[in-house]
């Protein structure tokens, strides 16, 4: 589906700039045409959109060959029926990783370093208030701001997955075990999540937030791991909801009646029978879930109480750099500083669901 779309966009975007640029390039040839392409902004625009995904999509192919030719054969088989959405996306997420591991050699300075140039502008040219050594300029407190976007990626990224993993252990095991054993345990799991979900949950967020700065402040423990126990256990809820459904759909299967027949017990009826025969949906909503704990992530830093100082975190960048944005009449590249980290926010989240639609397809046999 998302690949479909994808393919849809790009064909929409090169039929959008051939209809606008045909009569441009009728009445004045080339020239004409690329004195109107500078001159008009959405025809401008259009023109950069079409060349990005072009990029994106010959750099995908490359990657795409590149796997399939120099990889082990377990990677280089699904990599040959991989469209390029899922080549694309797993090229995004390597690149995460990479940066997110190597942060320490990758960024500049140090995640926290202070200097004594505050509000320095991004160009590294010293005539126009820049300065070579901070390329993106730094921010209102003389933080390196490249710095702060590469070291984003491992905490943004490395607390989104690890509260995502978290939240599907407990809904996993909780659905699994309310749809094997029914009766009381099913009806108490069951209304006790639908309370939880029946408050938004980026409002419930906010509120246990706001208690657990207080609980952070008396303990000493950071508030960040209070934030990674809370967000998995509200969303546990949606995960839950899932396998339980999953669940109730394989437990009346001949070959679960068999294992209990023979005796097994409800560790190995769970985690052996029906965990593996619910991959698939699994798998796709463990996408989306990520997807949501990461912003979830973001917009409780973007409010102040996520992610905590000196942590760098894409969310709270967006708030801190905000500012900037009046600058776009002046300096496009001070104006797309918050753009950046929002960008990245953005571009992960396109390709987890890129790979996740890829898997969700092998794994359950569906055809775009």
């Amino acid at each position: 589906m998302i690949g479909s779309l994808l393919r849809g966009s790009l064909i929409a975007v090169v039929l959008y700039v051939v209809a606008i640029s045909l009569p441009v390039l009728s009445e004045g040839g080339l020239s004409g045409w690329w004195q109107a392409a500078n001159e008009v902004r959405l025809l401008k625009w259009a023109y950069w959109i079409a060349i990005v995904i072009a990029v994106a999509m010959a750099a995908s192919w490359v990657f795409r060959e590149l796997l399939r030719r120099t990889m082990p054969e377990f990677i280089a088989k699904p990599m040959r029926q991989a469209p390029l959405t899922a080549a694309f996306g797993i090229m995004i997420i390597l690149a995460y990783i990479v940066v997110a591991v190597g942060a320490p050699v990758i960024a500049p300075f140090g995640e926290a370093e202070i200097f004594e140039k505050i509000n320095v502008l991004p160009g590294g040219d010293a005539e126009l208030g820049g300065d070579p050594d901070h390329f993106l300029g730094t921010d209102q407190i003389g933080r390196d701001i490249t710095s702060r976007l590469i070291y984003g990626a491992r905490n943004t990224v490395g607390i989104a997955f690890l509260t995502t993993v978290l939240s599907f252990i407990l809904g996993v095991t909780l659905g699994f075990l309310a749809a094997t054993l029914g009766g009381w345990i099913d009806q108490l799991f069951s209304r006790s999540i639908d309370v939880l979900m029946a408050i938004p949950q980026l409002i419930f967020a906010l509120l246990l937030m706001t208690i657990a700065s207080e609980w952070s402040y008396r303990s000493g423990i950071s508030l960040t791991w209070f934030m990674i126990f809370i967000i998995a256990v509200l969303d546990s809820t949606r995960v839950f909801r899932l396998a339980r459904a999953v669940g109730l759909n394989i437990v009346v299967m001949d070959y679960i009646e068999a294992a209990k027949v023979r005796g097994e017990t409800l560790i190995h009826i769970v985690f052996r029978e029906i965990l593996p025969n619910a991959v698939a949906p699994l798998l796709a909503e463990f996408g989306l879930r990520f997807c949501f704990v990461f912003l979830t992530i973001a917009s409780l830093s973007f409010l102040g109480i996520g992610i905590q100082p000196p942590l760098a975190d894409w969310g709270t960048m967006v708030r801190d750099l905000s500012q900037f944005i009046n600058f776009a009449a002046y300096d496009p590249l001070t104006a797309a500083l918050p753009l950046m980290a929002a960008g990245a926010i953005a571009l992960l989240t396109v390709a987890v669901n890129f790979v996740v639609d890829w898997m969700l397809q092998n794994t359950s046999g569906l055809k775009e």
